[in-house]
């Protein structure tokens, strides 16, 4: 909810304040992707359920990056 939150307040920022909190979404993302990986682990995650979630993060990530690259 955080990442959803942040990427939305970024679409009414000024650019000089949205890398930074463009920044923050990513890391965020980061530590998503991370308790995702540690639910696979402890089997709070079957296997499709895992690829299936880290595909979509995998994907929000990249769409990210790419909206951070396009600020510099």
């Amino acid at each position: 909810m955080q990442v959803i939150e942040i990427v939305f307040h970024c679409v009414t920022t000024k650019s000089s304040i949205k890398q930074e909190r463009l920044t923050q979404a990513s890391v965020k993302l980061d530590l998503l992707k991370l308790l995702v990986r540690l639910a696979y682990d402890v089997k709070a995650l079957d296997f499709k359920k895992y690829i299936r979630l880290e595909e979509k993060l995998q994907e929000i990530g990249r769409m990210l990056g790419g909206w951070i690259k396009s600020l510099n």
